[in-house]
Formats: C-alpha cells, structure tokens, sequence
C-alpha cells in the first residue's frame, strides 16, 4: 500500500490548496507506470482527469495519451471515478465541479 505525507498544511487535504494539482498528477504518474502500485490506467486517467481540472497542462496531455490506449468503456469508467471522487471531496463552500474530458 502507498504511503503520502503531506508536507505542507496548505496542500492538505488532497485535492485543495495551492499543490493539489501536482498532487493529483503525482497519483496519475503512480498509476500510469506502476509506481508502489500495479498499473492502471482507469485510476491514471482519474487522477489525470483530476489534475487537469485544476490547472496542470502535462495532465491534459498525459490523460489523451493513455486514453488511446483504453476502451471507451474504461474512460468511461475513469471519469465516473474523478466525478465520484469530486462528489465525495467537495466542501459544501466549493462551487460544483467542473465537466470532466476524456
């Protein structure tokens, strides 16, 4: 099991604060290459999917890149993931989320 520690209050918790995109896109790299974690690419393009809402323009790029190597129905599956997560992260202060892309 992967292990994170937060560092800075500011990037806690996951998902907010001004590091949250790189952290998301670190959970995407994970899952990408099988860092501490079997491969794959649902959860990748997830958190991809994730990191890109908040900014990170390598995300954008990453997550076109593995979805050509996914079915529809696994992107799919990717993005009902990042829309559950957003749902069960957001604070009740948050506007909604945005759409998620493929």
């Amino acid at each position: 099991m992967a292990r994170f520690e937060i560092l800075d209050t500011n990037a806690a918790p996951l998902g907010e604060g001004p590091a949250a995109g790189d952290m998301l896109f670190e959970l995407g790299m994970m899952y990408s290459v099988g860092r501490d974690v079997p491969v794959d690419l649902v959860a990748a393009h997830k958190w991809f999917n994730l990191a890109a809402a908040k900014g990170n323009a390598e995300a954008v790029r990453l997550r076109r890149e593995i979805a050509n190597q996914m079915s529809d129905g696994e992107i799919a599956a990717a993005q009902r993931a990042a829309r559950d997560w957003l749902r069960l992260n957001r604070r009740d202060d948050a506007p909604a989320a945005p759409a998620m892309a493929a």
